[in-house]
């Protein structure tokens, strides 16, 4: 994937997306000791940054394709975006969920006209499901995170930033799949200027720290964290490119991560999922690397369930 990829796909992709703000926080700065730019992915369509990956990929289908879908087997944002992108391009989009995801992201697929087929819990049930429907329909497979279509979808985010900000030193984002960090780093490499790629992920679920570590994409044996947007694994599309374009992947506790939320929700102003958070308690674990510097951030989404909001009062 190269430069003139990711500018084909930005241009592409923009009738169908939002460029989102970049807004800025003078306390946060003075805690971080830096300046944070914060790229607002929570006011994307659907809510978060996914909506770019999936508009992208669809719109590269032939028309034969097109005709006859796409499927995705997705738990939370994907699942939205690719209902949504396929909405607005009149394009069939059959969701495979896990009967366990929150009624609340069900009913959001369903009103974007996603065509919904419940099943067990498990990768096994989620992957059958899927197929049956690609036997039965024909319907093109969209991966959330491991598509290169999906990758350079999501890497224009960063472009938009970049743009805006064109001597930033470092951007962070969240890592769970591995399509925004990929994208991201692709973007900084081919339109920042000495600029450094940087991941944040949860303790609880750090396959993609130990996956660096090792060469090779690990796995994790639990997921207890409150980042439930991070709770995938990095595919063989994504990994390669995070190996090659990103410097490091620093891992953070869960009551960092509800800290950052904190701050967000408090000193910005905005709604922000907690996976979104993990990109500024990263920042915060850096801190005396980025004493004075400029500093991007990728608030990858808004889609939170209200009811269950860590910093609530008891």
């Amino acid at each position: 994937m190269d430069k003139q990829q990711l500018k084909d796909c930005h241009q592409r992709i923009k009738p169908f997306i939002h460029d989102t703000p970049v807004l800025t926080s003078r306390l946060i700065d003075k805690i971080g000791n830096a300046n944070f730019y914060f790229k607002c992915e929570n006011f994307q369509r659907m809510g978060a940054f996914k909506m770019r990956g999936a508009a992208n990929a669809i719109l590269q289908l032939t028309p034969d394709q097109k005709k006859n879908g796409v499927v995705t087997h997705s738990s939370g944002n994907f699942a939205q975006a690719l209902s949504l992108a396929a909405q607005s391009l009149g394009v069939k989009a059959y969701i495979v969920m896990p009967s366990s995801a929150p009624e609340v992201k069900k009913e959001a697929v369903r009103g974007y006209s996603g065509i919904l087929s419940e099943c067990e819990p498990t990768l096994t049930a989620r992957e059958q499901a899927t197929q049956e429907i690609i036997n039965k329909q024909g319907a093109t497979f969209i991966h959330p995170s491991n598509n290169e279509q999906v990758i350079l979808g999501q890497g224009t985010a960063c472009m938009e930033l970049l743009k805006l900000y064109p001597d930033l030193d470092y951007v962070f984002t969240p890592v769970g799949g591995g399509g925004l960090l990929a994208g991201t780093a692709l973007a900084v490499h081919y339109f920042g200027k000495n600029c450094k790629t940087i991941g944040g992920e949860p303790f609880e679920v750090d396959d993609a720290f130990r996956s660096l570590k090792s060469g090779k994409i690990e796995t994790n044996t639990t997921t207890n964290t409150i980042a439930d947007g991070l709770k995938t694994q990095l595919g063989d599309r994504n990994f390669p490119i995070i190996q090659e374009y990103v410097e490091e992947i620093v891992r953070v506790k869960e009551q960092e991560i509800v800290h950052a939320m904190r701050l967000i929700w408090e000193r910005l102003k905005i709604v922000c999922e907690p996976s979104s958070a993990v990109a500024l308690a990263a920042c915060f674990k850096k801190k005396e690397l980025l004493t004075h510097k400029k500093v991007g951030i990728i608030i990858s989404g808004g889609n939170v369930d209200l009811s269950k909001l860590p910093f609530r009062p008891a």
